[in-house]
């Protein structure tokens, strides 16, 4: 899903600098593979696959080997029915298997909801992973945007300090007096203060985007905006076919609706204590027997003639169990109905988000279109409000006033059109 935002900007050529000069993608995999709720997702990614694992080996049969040693002192009861004192001892080997045949269904209900709870936990750290990147691209985004306006703002003090050289020079020949220099100077002082506060905006975002990377050093790195910034002039989804898209495909969705479908096997699991449990088991043994004051056969003999071998079936039957398998049964179908209500916020959640997105990005590209019309008409003000000074027609205030209403203009279309594009990408990104 990253790719739409990733796609906004394409690949950025940064020119040489001594600043770290970071792409988009760059700054993504950065923040992904630092980020630390990402790493504590992929390791309940892992204990839940590991949870699923051993779901499937409980399948598996039990082997279990034993080996006993008993030493026996004082008197006992010898082959001859007396008592006597006498010391012994009793070596015995044995191994059994055991295998559960049936328990209704258990098994197979626990091996499903643990499937499902490990594709929650992986949908989980795709939602994370999707947060992450919508975090750094609007950061990333903002900082493109904060150079724009430094540029702009870098750009009218080159111009108003161009003015007053040549005001300078007018005033040298007598044609102009010197009070208009102070005006103009006052007026490079004002957009001089503009232009830090620019510098400072673009510093603290590219501090915020170091921040979200968790990257030290903010001051190496460096942005740049794109050449062209391409819009998409196509129209807008509506935000129910965003939404029933994102039904689909979206990660959170994905996730509760596996929770659903594991709290479900889990009443099946509670369900299954009302039904008997039939297995089977196996085992083989053998011994070897010493006592003092008499004549023991040798240990290999022993062990060949006391071996021994057994099978068996065991048919559990529930009958009362203090109310047990009743109450789990009512605790899992209350946690069921409890995701039930989940996947409901879920959703809805979504759709506040997409409706939300899709109103931002009708307002944005309002706002993008006005501003545009804004400049032009700006700019033929300004032109117009040059010539009539320069001809004596017009006062320095309003030569001014049409210089900082150009300005703001293109401050606002700057803004505007980067807020447009990337409220085209928060509705892609919603919709995939």
């Amino acid at each position: 899903m990253k790719t739409y935002i990733i796609a906004l900007f394409c690949t950025l050529s940064f020119g040489a600098s001594a600043q770290k000069a970071l792409t988009l993608q760059e700054c993504i995999d950065i923040a992904l593979q630092n980020n630390r709720n990402i790493k504590q997702q992929e390791l309940t990614r892992q204990s839940r696959e590991i949870a699923y694992a051993q779901a499937r080996a409980d399948l598996l049969p039990t082997v279990n080997g034993q080996v006993g040693q008993n030493f026996s002192f004082g008197r006992s009861l010898s082959v001859d029915n007396t008592y006597q004192s006498t010391n012994s001892s009793q070596t015995s080997f044995g191994v059994g298997a055991n295998v559960t045949l049936f328990d209704g269904m258990r098994m197979k209900h626990n091996i499903d909801a643990r499937r499902f709870d490990m594709q929650a936990s992986e949908a989980d750290l795709a939602k994370i992973e999707d947060d992450i990147v919508m975090s750094v691209s609007t950061a990333f985004l903002q900082a493109l945007m904060n150079k724009e306006l430094l540029r702009i703002a870098e750009e009218q003090v080159k111009l108003t300090d161009a003015n007053i050289e040549r005001r300078k020079a007018l005033i040298q020949n007598g044609k102009m007096a010197q009070g208009e220099l102070y005006e103009l100077e006052a007026q490079a002082a004002k957009e001089e203060l503009n232009r830090v506060q620019a510098e400072n905006n673009l510093k603290l975002s590219l501090l915020d985007l170091a921040q979200i990377m968790d990257m030290p050093h903010y001051e190496e790195m460096d942005v740049v905006a794109p050449p062209n910034l391409v819009m998409d002039e196509s129209p807008l989804l509506s935000a129910n076919a965003v939404y029933e898209s994102a039904l689909l495909a979206r990660p959170e969705i994905q996730a509760a609706q596996f929770r659903l479908q594991s709290s479900e096997k889990e009443v099946k699991m509670a369900e299954s204590g009302y039904y008997p449990t039939l297995s089977f088991g196996a085992n083989m043994g053998s011994g070897y027997y010493n006592m003092s004051g008499r004549t023991n056969d040798p240990f290999s003999t022993q062990l060949k003639n006391n071996l021994s071998q057994g099978l068996g079936f065991t048919l559990s039957i529930p009958i009362f169990n203090k109310f047990q398998v009743k109450n789990s049964v009512k605790n899992a179908e209350i946690a069921l109905e409890n995701t039930r209500i989940e996947i409901d916020k879920t959703k809805l959640e979504l759709r506040k988000r997409i409706e939300t997105a899709y109103y931002n990005a009708l307002a944005a590209q309002s706002r993008w279109k006005a501003a545009d019309k804004a400049i032009k008409a700006n700019e033929e003000a300004f032109r117009f409000a040059e010539q009539k000074y320069e001809n004596g027609r017009a006062t320095s205030y309003e030569l001014f006033q049409a210089k900082n209403n150009l300005t703001q203009a293109l401050s606002e279309e700057t803004q505007s059109k980067y807020e447009y594009a990337f409220r085209l990408k928060i509705l892609e990104l919603l919709k995939n």
